[in-house]
């Protein structure tokens, strides 16, 4: 599955679009983590527990989102968004969310191919020839 922020994929035409796809949820904070941030909040600097829970839960809303847009019969999502939200004094929303496409690969010279896209296609034809790029 193909995720990029961008409206559009390089080297890819958009040939049909399913709609907007999340992947949602709302945690917790762990009381023992959040006492230990705490106290490494008056130092200063990063906290890791707190890195380590946004991470795992941008994690979780990425999979939940690909999971959405395949069941939709989507091969990529464009314009893929994340947003946090405080819900409370102790609970955190995570969302990730973008547009659910099926994009096909450009292949070698057709206008806006790139040598990814025309690997992509050559790949899919049996041929083994490396992109562009990495010729030398």
């Amino acid at each position: 599955m193909i995720v990029v922020t961008t409206n559009e994929i390089p080297g890819h035409r958009i040939d049909a679009v399913f709609g907007e796809v999340m992947g949602l949820t709302v945690r917790s904070r762990d009381i023992g983590a959040q006492f230990t941030a705490s106290f490494r909040a008056l130092g200063g600097g990063e906290l890791p527990e707190m890195t380590k829970a946004l991470y795992e839960s941008r994690q979780e809303v990425m999979h939940r989102m690909v999971v959405e847009a395949e069941s939709k019969g989507a091969n990529a999502i464009v314009a893929m968004r994340f947003d946090t939200s405080e819900m409370g004094t102790n609970w955190t929303e995570v969302c990730a969310y973008g547009t659910a496409v099926f994009a096909i690969p450009l292949g070698r010279g057709e206008a806006g191919s790139t040598g990814q896209s025309a690997y992509l296609v050559d790949a899919a034809a049996g041929a083994q020839t490396p992109p562009a790029a990495d010729q030398a």
